[in-house]
Parts: structure tokens; sequence; C-alpha cells
């Protein structure tokens, strides 16, 4: 388990998370969520949200390279958005943090057996196929030379489509996402979909979101719920976030 004592004693003595002297936690009543506008880390506030969890946020400022510092580092070795600390220890990755949630927050996945394992298998294909297509595409440059950056993109470009194409098949009756409550898929989800028709602003030839009517309706029902909304203003993320979405204005901080 990582814990927090890694961070210097006097920023954990300042924040009270935990007895620098013995390693061990107190009764944490708050979870704190280390985030930036419109990353990775709003997929974990929408789920603090749906399941009405008390947290408190501390911005990491990308524009400082705040990720980069060695106070973060402490959090999480990778220097990624967003981080968790909780009762149980530091957590980073999306999909880890989610499921962390998923174990106290059973809401966030469907008691029936069967489509729980739907809802599982799919969670995870989102995390290794779908999340790092967007990556990649976002990021050319962390996985290939500047001179071939451009075919990366087109590349990846074609492989977003078949993985929304297969998704979009997936969903065909599908009870574990789209529903009145969110899902940790919801949650998951639909910050992507939010993504890929945005970033980066000067790509051409993004993904259409009318073009898979089941991946519309899971973004339009979760537009509806009221966390969405809270977030909506905390990230300035817009009227539409996730089915017709516009570059955020958040009130602090920064996406990029």
């Amino acid at each position: 388990m990582h814990s927090i004592c890694a961070i210097a004693a006097e920023e954990v003595a300042k924040r009270g998370l935990c007895e620098a002297s013995q390693g061990h936690f107190r009764t944490m009543t708050t979870l704190i969520l280390h985030y930036a506008p419109d990353n990775a880390s709003l997929c974990i506030r929408l789920a603090l949200e749906a399941v009405g969890a008390p947290y408190q946020t501390h911005l990491v400022d990308r524009r400082a390279q705040a990720h980069r510092s060695d106070a973060y580092l402490s959090l999480n070795p990778n220097g990624k958005i967003p981080v968790l600390e909780t009762p149980d220890g530091v957590m980073f990755e999306t999909a880890a943090i989610l499921l962390w949630m998923a174990e106290r927050y059973p809401s966030l996945l469907p008691d029936d057996p069967i489509p729980r394992a739907a809802a599982l298998k799919w969670f995870i294909w989102m995390a290794n196929t779908l999340h790092p297509t967007l990556q990649r595409l976002f990021y050319p440059e962390q996985y290939i030379d500047a001179e071939h950056s451009n075919a990366l993109r087109t590349f990846t470009q074609n492989a977003l489509r078949r993985h929304l194409g297969t998704l979009e098949e997936a969903l065909d009756g599908a009870s574990w996402i789209g529903q009145s409550a969110p899902t940790l898929l919801d949650c998951y989800l639909c910050p992507m979909l939010r993504w890929m028709q945005i970033y980066p602003d000067n790509l051409s030839d993004k993904p259409m979101l009318a073009d898979y009517p089941r991946l519309l309706r899971v973004a339009r029902v979760n537009e509806s719920h009221p966390g969405t909304n809270v977030l909506q203003k905390a990230e300035g993320l817009g009227p539409h976030p996730f089915t017709k979405p516009t570059l955020p204005d958040p009130p602090e901080g920064n996406a990029l």
C-alpha cells in the first residue's frame, strides 16, 4: 500500500491525514481528490457526486507543471491525474479508483450477477482499450516521434471509430449503463465521449456522437443527473458537457 505518509512530514501534519510518527491513518470523513478541470479526475468526481460521498478537491495546476512536482510524485510516481486520498491509502489510476469506490458504494455496479459481470467486462475494456486509444490520439508525441505523429493520429482515429462501433453494439439492451442512477461505467465513459469530440481542438474529422445513437442516449441520460450539473459549474463544462461539448472554462486551473 502506498502511504500518504510519504508526503513531507510537515504537509502531513498540516492536513492531519495520518500520524506521521506511526504511519497509521486516522478515520477520514472526507476523501481528497487531486484534480485538474476536464481531466480523468472528472470520472472520479462524477462517481463521488453520484454516491454523495463527502470529498474535498485539491487543484493540480497543470500549467505550473504541478503534476511533476516532488510533492505530487510522492502521491503518484507516474505524475498522472487523478489521485484520491482514502482511508485505505493513496489511490491512483482512474479505473482502480472507480473499482475501489464500487467496493464501498455498491450502487455503482448492478446487483444482479449477469449485468454485473457484463459491467465489469466492459469497464475493463474501457480502461484497457478505449481510454488508451484516446491517450494516443491526444498525446501522440508520447508514443512516436514528431515526424510520424500525424500518421499515428490517423491510425488512432480509425481505431477509435471501430471501438465506438463495438461498444455501440454491446449497448443493445444493456442495463449496466445509461440508467436512472449512474454506474461506474457511466462515470468513466461519458467524459471520454466528451473528450473525443473536442480534443485536440485543432484536429479535424472527429467522431460524431450522433452516428452512435445508443452512446448518444447514454450521454444524454447522464447530462440529466444532479452530479453532472454540479460539475458543469465546478469545472466550467458548458450546458451540454457530453452531447454537445465545448472547451471548458473552469473557475480555477486549466485542462491542458
